[in-house]
């Protein structure tokens, strides 16, 4: 079975251009499963699977244990989701002639509202490093990029020099499956941007010359690109220092500039293209967040509200 799962991660690594965070998540949940129906003996080695005899009960059993073992629902669903599609990749292969995993319901997750800033949290929230240093010039960058464009931090993190246009005030990033788009970003994105690059050079007097990554936009203070977890631990460094401000995360970057665009009337068809959303469902959970916006324009305006 381990075969066919390194088969099926080079197909959505070659094929389907997967990242390479959805490819960890597909063989961690696909071992895991591995791991429910042949469990390693204590020198590793496991007994033969015969795929044919995993059917829609193997599968219920398996979210079963799961279940016992307090997994969340969301957790649970992915892992459910992980599998349908790779047996459906086996299917296409001949090596299966049914997919066990069509014939298993998924759990019923239920779709949180994004956590959101206010425009006045969030123009506070972005101010909080202090400027002086060059780590602080770096900080404010990542806070002002992230609110400005509406990218991911896993799209920031990757940015290269060349992908940012001065000049038209455009990033080119790359998203999910590994798609490219042009995405705007404002004045003090680009202030902040151009405070921050004056001074880079210095993360990379400090770096290794193995490790050192000279296309990178945004460093760490070894000179090496910076990683997604370093931005959330940033983030949260700076939501202790900021008064009134809990419980958001790097992503909540995202949702603000979303909902911020859709309270000012922007059409929810270009919001889409600028989060590289492929579906407008996924856009559209930011309407139910700017019911607020609505609801206080009604209790406002409407004569008998």
């Amino acid at each position: 079975m381990q075969k066919h799962i390194d088969d099926f991660i080079k197909h959505l690594r070659y094929e389907r251009n997967a990242s390479d965070h959805t490819l960890r998540n597909y063989e961690s949940d696909l071992v895991q499963f591995y791991d429910h129906v042949a469990p390693p003996d204590e020198k590793g080695n496991r007994r033969s699977v015969n795929l044919r005899d995993i059917d829609h009960l193997t599968i219920r059993e398996y979210m079963a244990s799961l279940y016992e073992q307090k997994k969340k629902k969301s957790s649970i669903h992915r892992k459910v989701a992980a599998l349908r599609t790779f047996f459906r990749f086996l299917c296409r292969e001949g090596i299966l002639e049914t997919n066990p995993a069509k014939l298993v319901s998924s759990p019923r997750v239920e779709r949180k509202l994004p956590n959101h800033l206010s425009i006045e949290q969030m123009v506070k929230f972005i101010e909080t490093p202090e400027t002086e240093t060059v780590l602080g010039k770096r900080d404010r960058a990542i806070l002002e990029l992230l609110y400005a464009s509406g990218i991911r931090v896993s799209e920031l993190v990757n940015l290269n020099l060349t992908d940012i246009d001065f000049g038209n005030q455009t990033l080119r990033v790359k998203g999910k499956g590994r798609k490219e788009r042009i995405v705007p970003f404002g004045e003090h994105a680009k202030k902040a941007l151009q405070d921050y690059l004056g001074v880079r050079s210095e993360l990379m007097a400090e770096a290794d010359p193995e490790k050192l990554d000279a296309a990178a936009v945004f460093m760490n203070y070894q000179g090496t690109r910076i990683t997604t977890r370093s931005v959330g631990r940033m983030v949260d460094k700076y939501v202790k220092v900021c008064a009134e401000i809990h419980h958001i995360s790097p992503h909540s970057l995202r949702h603000s500039f979303a909902t911020h665009l859709l309270d000012a009337g922007a059409d929810l068809r270009v919001i889409q293209e600028m989060l590289g959303h492929v579906r407008l469902s996924t856009t559209q959970q930011y309407t139910h967040v700017s019911m607020d916006k609505l609801m206080e324009v009604y209790d406002k305006t409407h004569p008998k509200a």
